[in-house]
Parts: structure tokens; C-alpha cells; sequence
């Protein structure tokens, strides 16, 4: 395994916190803050090109009800895999809302029914993020994840291999790319390692057993079997900020899983999701306390959120060495 890198900062969905996520506006915010590395969640069009979306529906976060009212399934939901990318380049993104009642997620954010954006495809996100670091100076890197490849499979379509594809036309490559690439899917983790044989550096996601996003145990991923199994195909864990601090005791200090110590016990490293200064978990009462147990005490390698310039400050804040007075 690669040697970690600093403490990284990773914009979790783009600077998703202050602008509609997965929007261009939203990973360019997240580079000019500052962000290590800028997240894309990807899912297939009906057509196969990957876009960037975080859920295999479009109704959380378009107003593809209204402008395309009968191409709901018999579920109810409007998939992406339903829709020709031409028809999702017509729809307008807003901000995260429940598809019922259209009531956004985070009511402090980003007004729904202001300004115009859209779906980008994967391309269009390397592109802009390529172009940015070129002329800024400033170097972020990717992020992808690839998001329900056995559902994928199951409506006809290989996602892995069409991102690697992707990726691979704009130049990552090799683990010394500035790229991560990430997933819920143990199995297909395995499978991007060992049959599609890429060099890139992965992170195995790790959610709850009652999340459905993959066919995985994550409760075995967290065992020293299951993390010791992880080191033979994966670079990293990504796991939930609960699953690495619990609580805190009585005297305020965290308690912590023994996974960050397995984890990097095998030369993996851990990049925790996600920190919401406007969604904390209950142990901590402001946004620097839970950067504080996650990178000083339980000693994450970076983190996952959707306010990169808070998680920039802090790490900032935390290198600064005081200076030698006369």
C-alpha cells in the first residue's frame, strides 16, 4: 500500500452545503475552498454515460415529476436509467428534497426554487475540475463513487467498467493518480481490483446492514477478519462517523471503535463520512469537536463533508506551529 498522505478534506458532494449538490457551482465552490478532493457519485443514464448523481433516482433532487410526469415506475420513483441523458440535461436541479412532499432535507440551505442547474455527466465534472486546477495552481483530486453496481447489472449495464473508462480517457490510471475510487459493494470492490484490474487507489465503503446499499455484511467489514480481508483488494475503509466514535464518556472524551487501529494496522487508510455542522451527531457540540475526536483522537487519515472550508480551517488551525519570539 501507498504511504497516506496528509489529513485530506473531502468536499462531500461538492461544497453541498451551500449550493445544490453534485452541480458544477457546487464542485467549483468546493475547489475554491479548498477541498483535497471533490466527491462524484455516479449512476448510469438509459444511454450509458455516467452523470453525476447521488441516487439511482432523479425525484430527490430534479423536478423530473413535473416535466416528465408519466415515466414514473410502478414504484413510484423516476430512475435514471429511464431517461435518455438529453432528457436529464432538461431537467433543473435544486436542492435535496423529499420527493413527496418537496420539503428540502436541510431547510437552511440553498433555496429550492432559486437559480438554474443541472445534471452534470462525469466528463463534464473531470473537465471542470481539470480546468480548475490548471488554472488556479491548486491540485484537487477526484473522488468517484460508483453507486449500485449489482442494480446496475440487474437493468443491463457494467458501471465499473464504463467509469474506469471514463476516467481512464482523462488520464487516471495508477495509484499515483490523485484519484480515489469508492464503493459500498464488497464484492464488486474486489471485482474493480481483480477482474478490471485498475491500479487506482480504493476505498471500501462501509454502511449499516439496514441501509440496503449493497449485497454486503458490513458488520463483518468491521471485524479484524473482515478488515484484514479489505487489505487484499481495497487502499482504504470509508466508514460512518459511528462507526468509528460512539459517544463520549463521563468525562467528555470519546469512545472510540478499534477500527481506524485495525484498519491501519493493515496499511489501510480511513476516510470518515460525513460532518454536517447543521446535522451533528449527538456527542459533539459544534463542528471543531467533531474534527477534534475524529483526526486528533481517533486519528482519521480525512474526512467526508459538505462543509469543506470549516474542515479546511480546522486542519489549518491545527498545523499552524506558534512562532520562536526574540
Amino acid at each position: 500500500m501507498n504511504a497516506p498522505e496528509k489529513k485530506i478534506v473531502i468536499a462531500h458532494r461538492g461544497a453541498s452545503a451551500y449550493l445544490p449538490e453534485h452541480t458544477l457551482a457546487a464542485i467549483t465552490m468546493a475547489h475554491a475552498l479548498g477541498a483535497d478532493y471533490l466527491e462524484q457519485d455516479v449512476v448510469l443514464s438509459r444511454d450509458h454515460i455516467p452523470i453525476v448523481l447521488h441516487d439511482i433516482y432523479l425525484d430527490r433532487v430534479t423536478d423530473v415529476c413535473s416535466r416528465f410526469p408519466d415515466r414514473a415506475r410502478s414504484d413510484g420513483r423516476y430512475y435514471a436509467m429511464d431517461f435518455l441523458l438529453d432528457e436529464i440535461k432538461q431537467l433543473q436541479v435544486h436542492e435535496r428534497a423529499d420527493p413527496v412532499t418537496q420539503q428540502p432535507v436541510y431547510p437552511q440551505r440553498f433555496p429550492l426554487a432559486m437559480s438554474t442547474f443541472c445534471v452534470p455527466t462525469l466528463a463534464e465534472e473531470i473537465e471542470l475540475v481539470q480546468g480548475l486546477n490548471r488554472s488556479t495552481g491548486r491540485e484537487a483530486g477526484l473522488y468517484p463513487e460508483i453507486k449500485a453496481p449489482f442494480w446496475h447489472r440487474q437493468q443491463g449495464a457494467d458501471i465499473s467498467r464504463i467509469v474506469l473508462d471514463v476516467l481512464s480517457q482523462y488520464g487516471y490510471r495508477t495509484a499515483e493518480d490523485r484519484i480515489y475510487v469508492q464503493c459500498f459493494d464488497a464484492e464488486e470492490t474486489r471485482r474493480i481490483r481483480v477482474e478490471l484490474k485498475t491500479r487506482l487507489k480504493l476505498i471500501q465503503l462501509i454502511g449499516g446492514n439496514d441501509c440496503q446499499e449493497a449485497p454486503t455484511d458490513f458488520a463483518y467489514l468491521q471485524r479484524a477478519d473482515g478488515v484484514a480481508d479489505v487489505a487484499g483488494f481495497a487502499d482504504g475503509l470509508g466508514p460512518q462517523l459511528l462507526q468509528i466514535v460512539q459517544g463520549v464518556d463521563q468525562h467528555g472524551r470519546p469512545q472510540r471503535t478499534s477500527l481506524v487501529e485495525m484498519a491501519h494496522a493493515h496499511g489501510l487508510v480511513v476516510h470518515a463520512y460525513t460532518l454536517r455542522a447543521d446535522d451533528l451527531p449527538q456527542y459533539a457540540a459544534t463542528f471543531d469537536q467533531l474534527m477534534c475526536f475524529l483526526v486528533n483522537d481517533a486519528e482519521v487519515d480525512g474526512v467526508f463533508t459538505d462543509f469543506p472550508d470549516l474542515a479546511v480551517a480546522y486542519l489549518q488551525r491545527a498545523n499552524q506551529k506558534p512562532t520562536r519570539t526574540a
